[in-house]
């Protein structure tokens, strides 16, 4: 059999298996799309940029850590990870309990955004089966009423066959989709958590070093990222040992 007898062949199993083969196609189509798409979406860098990791370690190394001065740098590199600082550096002044949730309330929301797109793929793997055994359902239905219908003679074990192997093919095709679609979920998902898990040691080595600017005042997002008008508050610094009072008599 040469190809264009197989592409003739499988495009007859197409039409043989009636209209719920063109709803499993397109189930087929969304999971490539969205598939190839998480696929670009979720690479490394989303989560923690190399230049962020980079940054943050340079910033350690100057002494205390600077808020605006991290907080630029999130700005620069936009990722999961500069998401989250920020959610915690516009909390910098509050208590620690504070900037936890922040950082919680922040990851949750960017985890909503990324899954949103592998709901679809999901989706795929439940409907696309089902869509299938539907198809089989009503494929055996009209095969057993062909078969019950025949004229006297006729061959009823060789038409139900041929009823039946018609039948089989939406759940064939229903299979071959949702197999591959569950199994490109679970590498998604994984990536995800593997993502988050990085963003999760990012925050653990900047947390403590926002301790020390509790209960000293907060700073606006505009005097975080470096537009703070004159005459308005400087950053809050870590508190100093207390010196003493010097009284100058005239």
């Amino acid at each position: 059999m040469n190809g264009l007898d197989r592409v003739q062949t499988l495009w007859e199993l197409f039409l043989a298996g009636g209209l719920l083969m063109w709803p499993i196609t397109a189930m087929s189509l969304v999971v490539v799309t969205f598939g190839i798409e998480r696929l670009v979406a979720l690479r490394n860098g989303r989560f923690v940029p190399a230049r962020l990791r980079s940054g943050l370690a340079e910033s350690g190394g100057l002494g205390p850590l600077d808020p605006r001065r991290v907080y630029r740098l999130c700005q620069q590199n936009p990722s999961v990870a500069s998401t989250v600082l920020q959610a915690m550096l516009e909390k910098v002044g509050r208590p620690v309990p504070e900037l936890e949730r922040a950082a919680e309330v922040a990851k949750e929301r960017e985890a909503s955004r990324l899954y949103a797109n592998i709901r679809p793929i999901s989706l795929a793997v439940t409907v696309t089966p089902l869509l299938g055994l539907l198809g089989t359902v009503q494929g055996m239905i009209l095969a057993f009423y062909t078969t019950a219908n025949l004229e006297a003679g006729a061959n009823r074990a060789a038409e139900l066959a041929n009823g039946i192997y018609v039948a089989l093919i939406t759940t064939f095709a229903g299979l071959c989709v949702a197999i591959p679609a569950a199994m490109i979920a679970h590498f998604l998902e994984g990536r995800i958590m593997k993502g988050f898990h990085k963003v999760d040691e990012i925050v653990d080595q900047v947390l403590p070093q926002l301790e020390r600017y509790e209960n000293k005042g907060r700073l606006t997002p505009a005097q975080l990222a470096g537009e703070r008008p004159a005459g308005s508050a400087a950053a809050p610094q870590p508190s100093a040992p207390p010196t003493a009072a010097v009284t100058v008599k005239r």
